[in-house]
């Protein structure tokens, strides 16, 4: 077997091996083997082709990642960061005082490509909460959470709601907890090819739910109408492509998802 041939039998190979393992680990025993694994696939995958802007490391290519339809070229071997991960560092960067000015920070099920970064800057006293990750600070539902009204100058909650039966109730605790002027990023997955949201609660069989849902464990799928629910809620909410101010070659250089929303949330 030729050498390209041998390369792209172990990463079909990966490939399958990545989405049994996020089909069927728990995702806190996830996160530990995590940190196993990244600096074998960061040697592994080196390279010039694309670079990853949260650590400034380059690769030959990103690693696949998906629970039923798999994404190609998306996973950071080295942060195992995502599209989002990197679009929202770069808007964070580039447009706001998130690294410069002192804020009192919540992050729910904080994410490793930001955890460690977040926890060691000055200007940030951060707090990571969620009910299962080893990596919370504190132990809450996102539904009840113990924190006092108007605490928070930023929270950030991505990738939660999808998760939760009750996201009114949830959205209504992160803006309870948020302070007036403070600022929410409350990323979720998004088809703005639909108008509602879609949720179907008799859909129970996991593959079934993972082929509609996009992940095994997500109650919905938002659309378009996500963002006047948050405003129903009281938050002012900008609808930022941050894309949009990218040029093509760093869109693919970066491996952003093109024309992706972030979800900027302010508290009058």
């Amino acid at each position: 077997m030729s050498f390209f041939n041998r390369a792209k039998f172990l990463f079909s190979t990966m490939k399958k091996l990545f989405k049994t393992i996020l089909n069927t680990v728990p995702r806190p025993l996830l996160i530990k083997m995590s940190y196993v694994v990244k600096p074998f696939l960061s040697l592994a995958l080196r390279g010039k082709n694309y670079t990853d802007p949260i650590d400034g490391k380059s690769f030959s290519k990103f690693l696949p990642y998906g629970y039923e339809n798999q994404r190609e070229n998306v996973l950071s071997p080295s942060t195992l960061s995502l599209e989002r991960h990197r679009l929202l560092w770069l808007y964070l960067k580039r447009e706001t005082d998130f690294f410069t000015a002192s804020h009192k920070m919540l992050h729910f099920a904080p994410e490793q490509a930001f955890y460690k970064r977040f926890r060691k800057m000055k200007n940030l006293d951060y707090t990571t909460t969620d009910l299962n990750s080893p990596l919370a600070d504190v132990k809450a539902d996102i539904c009840d959470l113990p924190f006092q009204n108007n605490a928070f100058d930023i929270i950030f909650c991505n990738h939660v709601l999808e998760h939760i039966p009750d996201d009114t109730k949830a959205m209504q605790e992160l803006f309870r907890i948020l302070k007036p002027g403070g600022m929410a990023i409350l990323q979720i997955p998004q088809d703005l090819n639909r108008d509602k949201t879609f949720e179907d609660n008799s859909i129970t069989d996991p593959k079934e739910r993972a082929k509609i849902f996009g992940q095994y464990d997500h109650v919905r799928i938002y659309g378009k109408d996500y963002f006047n629910k948050l405003r129903n809620i009281g938050f002012e909410v900008e609808e930022v492509d941050f894309t949009a101010k990218l040029s093509v070659e760093e869109i693919d250089k970066f491996r952003l998802s093109k024309g992706e929303i972030i979800p900027v949330c302010r508290k009058k």
